[in-house]
């Protein structure tokens, strides 16, 4: 049973909110951070990539940088632009984007069931980004940015939270550059409080949607407090770390595409006489053609793109891997034809957020930066949790969520 509490969050004061609030640190490089936080202060770039108050090239990595980030939430602190709560609540924040808004509370999630696997993983994660994150969390003490996290649809959750979005917001503002609006509201209600506690009590599992090395580096931390700490209780705030859960009924994932930097050696010819085997191979022109359903993908190659539906036998609908198209295209064209072993360490393929749309495929390989571009069908909801289920793990690059959570409308000390 998944366990949740309020926390006194650390916010900034309405008025400031547009100025603090940024993007997740892991979305964009040093150089775009930089032009982002340009004369503003009170960015939150300067605590999440404190590399920005250095020289152009400063290593993020360096000691200095870690140490700067805790000066500066310290000074954020000092000068009101973020202020803790005197109540320990429970938050509520909507992101609408393209007309369609989800709503997700905002909870201190507990570090005993990440490692017992009540919050179930889809991902495996890398231990120098591990590590990387680890730093950030102990020298601030806090969990700056939070972690996306998905339960089963939940009717009496819902109440709640339509009750108090009814409501006026604390904040609602819309996010430059993407568009899209982030919305906030302040559970406070003891009874209301109680509820939400009751009901996360109830369900058997949480989903770590998006944030697999913000969360393993916040639940290592916490566990690393307990450890260290003689007079260890269990209920100290360490042993949490926040969430913002959604239910998984509201969320939506985003294709994600790859693009190949070569032929391994193939002709186009060749290489399109080669998908034959396991693919219906259909030319459809110059116009850009998106995957239509599962099994269905499409490839962009020499100005011209084509539908390919992986032919019966290639896949296993019973194999809650062998099924995903991920696997599907890994093994039948990255691996088989194109000589790609591992994903994560091969530098011939990159990845592209669906986000970005099949114009970002067709452009890098026109440049001729790529030879050819692989778009593939999303994974459902359900896929992902019958596979966090079933503790499979799914390849790397399947999921890709949008929108992504805007850092800075609350932060988890954890003292």
């Amino acid at each position: 049973m998944a366990t949740v509490k309020p926390f006194k969050g650390i916010r900034p004061p309405q008025e400031l909110v547009e100025q603090v609030a940024s993007r997740p640190y892991d979305v964009l490089n040093s150089d775009e951070a930089r032009a982002e936080a340009a004369g503003n202060e009170k960015s939150l770039y300067h605590i999440i990539k404190p590399e920005i108050d250095f020289p152009a090239g400063t290593d993020e990595h360096d000691p200095r940088v870690y140490e700067k980030a805790a000066e500066n939430f310290r000074k954020f602190q000092e000068k009101g632009w973020l202020v803790q709560d005197e109540k320990a609540c429970y938050y509520i924040y909507a992101q609408t984007m393209n007309g369609k808004t989800q709503y997700g509370l905002v909870v201190g999630a507990y570090v005993p069931d990440y490692m017992n696997g009540t919050i179930k993983k889809h991902e495996l994660t890398r231990r120098d980004k591990e590590e990387d994150r680890m730093k950030h969390v102990r020298v601030n003490n806090a969990n700056i940015e939070p972690v996306f996290f998905a339960y089963p649809d939940n009717p009496a959750l819902d109440a709640i939270v339509s009750r108090y979005t009814a409501g006026k917001p604390v904040y609602d503002f819309i996010a430059p550059g993407d568009g899209f609006g982030h919305t906030f509201w302040i559970v406070d209600n003891d009874a209301d409080i109680a509820a939400i506690t009751k009901a996360f009590a109830a369900m058997p599992s949480l989903y770590i949607a998006d944030g697999h090395h913000r969360s393993a580096a916040a639940a290592l931390v916490g566990a690393e407090k307990a450890r260290l700490n003689p007079h260890h209780r269990g209920d100290e705030e360490y042993n949490y770390f926040m969430a913002v859960c959604f239910p998984a009924g509201q969320l939506t994932i985003i294709d994600y595409n790859r693009v190949v930097k070569d032929l391994n050696g193939l002709t186009p010819e060749a290489f399109l006489a080669a998908l034959q085997q396991h693919f219906t191979v259909e030319e459809k022109g110059a116009e850009p053609y998106k995957p239509a359903a599962l099994h269905n993908f499409s490839l962009y190659l020499e100005g011209v793109w084509y539908s390919l539906t992986a032919k019966p036998g290639t896949y296993n609908d019973n194999d809650p891997i062998g099924v995903l198209d991920v696997t599907i295209s890994s093994r039948l064209i990255l691996d088989e034809l194109l000589g790609i072993k591992d994903l994560r360490t091969d530098k011939r393929v990159d990845f592209v957020g669906g986000i970005r749309g099949l114009g970002e495929l067709k452009k890098r390989v026109d440049s001729g930066e790529m030879k050819v571009a692989l778009a593939l069908y999303p994974v459902s909801m359900k896929q992902l949790m019958d596979i966090a289920d079933t503790g499979n793990i799914m390849p790397p690059k399947t999921t890709w969520f949008e929108p992504k959570l805007r850092s800075g409308l609350v932060i988890h000390k954890l003292d």
